[in-house]
């Protein structure tokens, strides 16, 4: 689908469009590329902010603060496993993307109030407790640490990059079907004494994953000031 261009602001709400791409599987290094394209597009005004929504096949990608000793699997384990291993250019340690994990990658200008790294993170945190909240689930933060958890278990990650002109790539991972045992190839995000859940786990039952992406782009527009331009 062509990515949508023209103004950055409506004109008639005065609420900042929000394109919406639901991209289905896309492999990690094909995300990164279009991320890059769209951050460069974001900053010279081609095109509104836009959240990209995906799931990754498996892959362990590396952070800008990553120990390569958590990651747990050598690479003939990593290939008897299908797990790719890349370099993301985000911040963080180590994580793990696949299947059954909604990966939401915002690229968004915070200019001209939303100036604040830490409140960026807060802003992404809130979207994934409002969102598990509408589940029934009882999320929060945990001190010291950025993600979503649930009784001690992170269901949600969170890793960004802001480039200049303050525009935002990267994002957030949200485990809703994932099969949890590849996270065991990792120590995720470095974190040794807490575990991690998913959606399903928590609630008993399968959750289809169109609807998480419903509900995430509500609450993405409702802590962020957005308006759905597109979706599709």
């Amino acid at each position: 689908m062509p990515i949508p261009t023209g103004p950055v602001t409506d004109s008639r709400t005065k609420v900042a469009p929000l394109v919406v791409r639901h991209l289905g599987t896309v492999p990690y290094g094909e995300a990164v590329t279009l991320q890059g394209e769209l951050v460069r597009q974001r900053r010279t005004g081609e095109v509104p902010d836009t959240l990209l929504l995906l799931e990754h096949p498996h892959v362990i990608t590396l952070g800008s603060g990553s120990h390569t000793e958590h990651v747990l699997v050598d690479e003939r384990g990593r290939t008897e496993r299908g797990i790719e291993l890349y370099e993301s250019g985000r911040g963080g340690d180590v994580t793990y993307h696949g299947p059954g994990q909604l990966v939401g990658y915002p690229i968004l200008d915070l200019k001209p109030d939303r100036q604040d790294l830490h409140r960026y993170l807060r802003d992404l945190e809130e979207v994934l407790i409002r969102l598990l909240g509408s589940y029934g689930i009882e999320a929060g933060r945990s001190e010291g640490l950025t993600g979503a958890w649930v009784g001690g278990e992170k269901v949600a990650a969170i890793g960004i990059r802001v480039s200049s002109g303050w525009i935002t790539s990267h994002g957030f991972a949200l485990n809703v079907g994932t099969d949890l045992s590849y996270f065991g190839t990792i120590v995720p995000c470095g974190i040794r004494d807490h575990g991690v859940t998913s959606i399903e786990r928590l609630l008993g039952r399968p959750v289809e994953m169109a609807e998480v992406e419903e509900r995430v782009v509500r609450e993405l527009c409702a802590v962020f000031d957005r308006r759905v331009a597109v979706d599709g």
